[in-house]
Formats: C-alpha cells, sequence, structure tokens
C-alpha cells in the first residue's frame, strides 16, 4: 500500500441521549482473512505498507451530554493484519509484513453525566498475525514482521462531571503476532524487528465517581505461541530499537474505586503446552532491546474515595515459557 488510510468518527450528543451510544472506527493498510474447515490451508502472504499514515479517530459528546444508557466507543489503526482460522486443518505457510507509515488510534468521550457502563478502547500496531485452530488440528508457520514508521500510537481519554462505570484503555504495539491451537502441534518460526517509538496512553477523569478505569499496555514486539495439546516448537528471534512510553492517569474529586495501570515492554514472548496431555515444550528464544522502556501510572483522588489499585511495569525483555492445564 502506498498513501495513507484515515478513518474518522465524530458524535455531537449533546442534552439527554436514552440508550447505550456504540461508536467504532477502523483504519488500515493492508488486511487478509483465510479459514479451512476440515481442509489443509497454505498461507503466502505478503504486507507492504509504504504509506505515510493509519489513523483512527473517534469522538463522542459534548461537555453537556448526559449519557444514560452508557456506551461504548473504539479506535483501531491496524497497518498490516493477517487473520487465519482453521477446525479440522493443517495451517502452515509464511507471513511477511513490513510497514513504514506512522500508525494512530485515538478514542475520546466528553460527558456530562453517565449512570451507566462506558468504556474507551485505542488501539494501534504495525503488523498483526493472528491464527486459531482447533477440532484436531495443526499449525506450522514462519513469521517475518518489521515496524520502520515513526509512530505507533494509542490513546483513550474517558470523561465525564458523575460517571458510575468509566474506563479509558490504550494498547499500542508495533509488531504481535498471536498462535493458538488445540488437538495437534504447533511449530513457529517468528523474526520481529521493530525501530517505530510506541506510545500508549489513558486518561480517565471523573468529579464524581463510582468505578473508574485507565488501562495502558504497550510493546515493540510481541509473540504468543499456545497449544492445548501435546507439543509446541518455537523459533523467535526479537529486536527492538525503537522507545515504548506507556502512561495511565485517573483524575477525580469524589467516589469509590480507581483502578490505574501502566505495562511497557520492548520485548515479549509466550509459550504454553497443555499438562494434562503430557505436553512437551520445546523454545528457542532471542531477545535484543536497544530502546528505552517507560511506564507511569499516576492517580489523584482529590476529594474522598474507598480503595485505589494502581501499578506500572517497565521490562526491556519478557520471556515466558510453561506446560499448563487446560481452561475446561
Amino acid at each position: 500500500m502506498q498513501g495513507d488510510a484515515v478513518a474518522t468518527t465524530d458524535l455531537t450528543l449533546g442534552g439527554d441521549t436514552a440508550g447505550p451510544v456504540t461508536a467504532t472506527t477502523q483504519a488500515g493498510g493492508n488486511y487478509l482473512a483465510v479459514s479451512a474447515y476440515d481442509a489443509g490451508l497454505t498461507v503466502d502472504a505478503t504486507q507492504i505498507n509504504e504509506g505515510g499514515l493509519v489513523s483512527a479517530t473517534t469522538r463522542l459528546g459534548e461537555d453537556g451530554a448526559r449519557l444514560l444508557g452508557g456506551g461504548y466507543v473504539a479506535a483501531s489503526a491496524i497497518s498490516n493484519t493477517v487473520a487465519a482460522y482453521g477446525e479440522g486443518s493443517a495451517i502452515d505457510g509464511t507471513v511477511d509484513q513490513a510497514n513504514a507509515a506512522t500508525v494512530r488510534a485515538y478514542g475520546r468521550v466528553e460527558s456530562q453525566y453517565v449512570p451507566a457502563e462506558l468504556a474507551v478502547d485505542a488501539e494501534a500496531m504495525a503488523n498483526a498475525v493472528a491464527i486459531n485452530s482447533g477440532q484436531t488440528s495443526g499449525q506450522s508457520v514462519i513469521l517475518q514482521q518489521r515496524s520502520t514508521g515513526a509512530f505507533i500510537e494509542a490513546e483513550a481519554s474517558a470523561n465525564a462531571g458523575n460517571a458510575w462505570d468509566l474506563a479509558g484503555r490504550a494498547r499500542a504495539s508495533g509488531n504481535r503476532a498471536q498462535l493458538y491451537n488445540q488437538g495437534g502441534s504447533v511449530v513457529a518460526e517468528a523474526n520481529q524487528d521493530n525501530a517505530a517509538y510506541v506510545r500508549a496512553a489513558a486518561t480517565t477523569t471523573a468529579y464524581d465517581f463510582g468505578r473508574a478505569e485507565a488501562q495502558a499496555r504497550g510493546a515493540g514486539n510481541e509473540l504468543s505461541v499456545g497449544n492445548n495439546d501435546v507439543f509446541v516448537e518455537i523459533d523467535s528471534t526479537q529486536i527492538n530499537t525503537g522507545g515504548v512510553n506507556v502512561t495511565a492517569a485517573f483524575s477525580g474529586t469524589n467516589g469509590y474505586d480507581a483502578y490505574v495501570g501502566a505495562e511497557a515492554v520492548g520485548n515479549s514472548v509466550t509459550g504454553y503446552a497443555c499438562s494434562e496431555c503430557e505436553g512437551r515444550l520445546d523454545a528457542t528464544s532471542s531477545q535484543v532491546n536497544h530502546g528505552d522502556v517507560s511506564a507511569t501510572a499516576q492517580t489523584t483522588v482529590a476529594g474522598s474515595g474507598r480503595a485505589v489499585i494502581s501499578g506500572a511495569n517497565a521490562v526491556g525483555n519478557a520471556a515466558s515459557f510453561h506446560v499448563t492445564r487446560p481452561s475446561h
């Protein structure tokens, strides 16, 4: 792809809105979705975005808005996406993704009164792969992801004078790959390289509040490989040279419970297999982080509150491998 992909949703709602309000905006550069049922599936995909900008923006309300039914506001900007699904399938092949564009997602709500649940989600990614298979399936895939744009940025802002249940959540990633299988083996080779600056920011404000939440996560490279069966093999290389900056903030005066969390990681890999199946997991992982990684969680309650749960976590490289009991 060459050129920009920009999507914007604006809703100006003054006075009372009786029912729930839902507003979702999505922007993407390249998108591929494939599926197979009781058949083999071979994927050979190359996605390249050399454009300038992939941007999704959703804005809702105004200072006098009374959102009596609550709602959900989301903005998602993903430059390159591959999604594959199989049942009774053997999924194999190669996915090669490269992004040079700036990727931004922004969601915002302004309101006076929200006596219901209201959430604002923002998600930005340069490259994304999701492969899910079940009912006696298997996977054997090679993944190549490169993120070289200037910024990968997700920002969520949820604001109200009086809110019963208000949340702002933001997530930004340079490269993300998620593989899950049930009923066979998973063999995955992944090479992820991020040079973009990754920023995730979540802000929630309410003068009076019941439950308030601000959660943000940012990652240079993320890989998750799971199999609810016998065998998993992972060979992964992750290099992050871009900075990762994550902030989560809540500000209120009088209320009850506030939850604020910020998590930043340069490189992350997770692998797991089934313990009841006498599972086996073989993993080779190389992680190199040269970018600054920071996470900040800030909470301000100027008057009175009941509970505050807050935390911040910043890690250059994180790797977790385990054999676990399935949820059923």
